[in-house]
C-alpha cells in the first residue's frame, strides 16, 4: 500500500467519525465517532512516519491514545452521572448548567 491508500482510508474513516458525531444525538455514539475520528488520525501519523522512516508519527499516535484513553474516562464518567439522574444519553435532553 502507498501512502495515497493510507491518506484515503484516514479521509474516510474521519468523515464517517465526523458524521457520526455531528448526526448522532446518542452521547456514546458520539464518543465513538470522536474516537473514530482520533484513530484516523493516528494512521495518517503513523503512515507518514513510516514514509518518511522517523518514529515522530508513531510517537504522535501514542500521546494521541494517552489522551483518547484520557478522555472516554472522563466523558463515559459524565455520560453515566446524566444516566443516573435524567435516565437519558441524548444529548440534546440534559440542561444542567442552563440556569
Amino acid at each position: 500500500m502507498t501512502l495515497l491508500h493510507y491518506l484515503v482510508l484516514s479521509g474516510i474513516l474521519f468523515t464517517i467519525g465526523a458524521v457520526t458525531v455531528l448526526v448522532r444525538r446518542n452521547a456514546i455514539l458520539a464518543f465513538m465517532g470522536v474516537e473514530l475520528m482520533l484513530n484516523s488520525c493516528n494512521l495518517a501519523l503513523v503512515a507518514f512516519s513510516r514514509v518518511h522512516g522517523t518514529l515522530t508519527g508513531q510517537v504522535m499516535a501514542f500521546y494521541v491514545m494517552v489522551v483518547a484513553a484520557a478522555e472516554v474516562v472522563v466523558g463515559l464518567a459524565i455520560i453515566v452521572s446524566i444516566y443516573r439522574a435524567r435516565r437519558t444519553v441524548s444529548v440534546d435532553e440534559p440542561s444542567l448548567l442552563r440556569n
